[in-house]
């Protein structure tokens, strides 16, 4: 989760450092390792502020009975209004001003293996390791999630990546917006490749969220996953 050899905009910060590792130690080529020295906490804050910075100021904000309730006697803008907010139950329509979104499912998927089903636990602290990649392979990252009370804008999955304190790799994903229904949404992050070499294989620690425009946090979880030659048996 949050590992691409292949992403657009040049090389990642874990290819640069490895290629330097490389020359220095006389490693082979084809093995990377990452050694990008930061100050952790600095680096939190910095994409807090970043965050902020990004962050729009809107209008005030109203419930979705209230949107449903302005101009109500126009029948076209009523009409598109339904459309536009698809299966929402207008009869159970929240008087909540701010959107709930639960994350109920989370798993790793990679062709011809089972998917990894990863236990979601309450305080969003899974208990020693979390899940096992195969180092070079393909794989996805797939999650469920229900939206009530309101719209959420603009929900979006962001990951870290630490080996040994060394932050190692960053991922943000624009997940879109989503209006409340009974039915569970499913998203499915882009493809992305776990590093491979003697360098990559080991434990590293990593923190997801869940957050939406105004920064609200859904779900946090701090864990803890291997990377090794092989996956783990089943």
């Amino acid at each position: 989760m949050g590992f691409d050899e292949n992403k657009e905009g040049g090389e990642t910060s874990y290819e640069k450092e490895n290629v330097r590792e490389n020359q220095e130690s006389g490693g082979n080529e084809g093995e990377k390792i990452a050694r990008q020295h930061s100050d952790l906490d600095h680096q939190d804050h910095e994409e807090e502020d970043d965050d902020q910075g990004n962050k729009l100021q809107l209008g005030p904000q109203c419930t979705l009975k209230e949107q449903l309730e302005k101009d109500k006697d126009d029948e076209s803008l009523r009409r598109w209004k339904e459309q536009l907010l698809g299966s929402v139950d207008f009869d159970n329509v929240g008087e909540t001003l701010e959107p709930e979104v639960k994350i109920t499912e989370l798993s790793i998927i990679s062709a011809g293996r089972p998917d990894i089903v990863l236990p979601i636990p309450e305080d969003g602290n899974p208990k020693g390791l979390w899940f096992t990649l195969k180092e070079g392979s393909r794989y996805n990252l797939k999650f469920s999630f229900n939206v009530s009370n309101n719209i959420v804008s603009g929900l979006k999955y962001t990951n870290t990546v630490w080996k040994t304190a060394i932050k190692v790799d960053s991922t943000k994903e624009m997940v879109g917006t989503f209006s409340p229904q009974p039915e569970v949404y499913t998203h499915v992050m882009p493809e992305e490749t776990t590093p491979s070499g003697m360098f990559a294989r080991g434990s590293y620690s990593a923190r997801s969220k869940f957050l939406d425009d105004d920064n609200k946090c859904y779900l946090e979880i701090n864990y803890t996953f291997d990377i090794r030659k092989e996956w783990a048996a089943t």
